[in-house]
């Protein structure tokens, strides 16, 4: 395994530049980054199954306590919709390709005779596998941090609503102080074939979004999303230090 280990150095060295973690045990970080069509012999231990399993439990455990965080007025269901979109299998995948993880994973020739049909599920349990590998090697906090940092930008800007209704999410925020979200048309403008309405939403009679759309329900729906923001913004102000 040692002259595997040597032969593999460059590959190494690009994984943990792209992760930001120098690993002291550098079997862990191959077998991260192993398909299981690579390790046909023994899948179980020299791929990133097991890994994986680990890794999937703390990346729900760490997203969970960082939304928790940065989202003060978001109740236990608009927590959970945005721990389960954070830690989804699209999201991952999407940020381990940024993080250019496609070009260090360890394929097997079946695996790419295919053309890596599979290269978007790999990319998620390469994610995880990783995740469960720094922990191991390092520390938890250790495993905290990349993950954070990987995941940070989707936190903070709150990417991870996008796919869900705006206007549904803030109904279950402000519900839980007892208030319904109200809706008012500001504007409307332009000819008839292309009309531009302008709406806001209300808390308990006060503004706290506006949006522009080409239907009434698009632009509720901005005014919804501008509101959720304007809440996160307020959320990032609250997080302790």
């Amino acid at each position: 395994m040692g002259q595997i280990y040597e032969d593999m150095q460059e590959q190494i060295a690009q994984a943990e530049e792209r992760i930001g973690y120098t690993f002291n045990d550098k079997s862990l970080l191959v077998q991260a980054l192993t398909h299981p069509s690579a390790a046909e012999d023994d899948p179980i231990h020299n791929s990133y199954e097991r890994l994986e399993f680990l890794g999937d439990s703390l990346l729900g455990a760490f997203v969970a306590f960082e939304v928790f965080q940065y989202f003060p007025d978001f109740d236990e269901g608009g927590l959970t919709r945005m721990k389960v979109n954070l830690v989804s299998g699209g999201m991952l995948s999407k940020c381990a390709e940024e993080l250019g993880f496609a070009d260090i994973i360890i394929f097997g020739s079946s695996e790419r005779g295919t053309g890596k049909r599979g290269l978007a599920s790999a990319l998620e349990n390469v994610f995880e596998a990783l995740t469960a590998a720094i922990a191991l090697d390092g520390s938890i906090e250790a495993a905290r941090e990349w993950v954070i940092k990987a995941l940070g930008d989707q936190i903070t800007n709150g990417v991870s609503m996008e796919i869900d209704n705006p206007k549904s999410i803030l109904q279950e925020i402000l519900q839980v102080e007892h208030i319904t979200p109200t809706y008012q048309l500001d504007d409307a403008s332009g000819p008839p074939h292309a009309r531009i309405f302008t709406c806001s939403v209300l808390s308990d009679g006060s503004v706290i979004g506006t949006g522009v759309g080409y239907t009434k329900k698009e632009a509720e729906a901005e005014a919804a999303t501008q509101a959720l923001q304007n809440m996160r913004n307020a959320g990032r102000k609250k997080k302790p230090d």
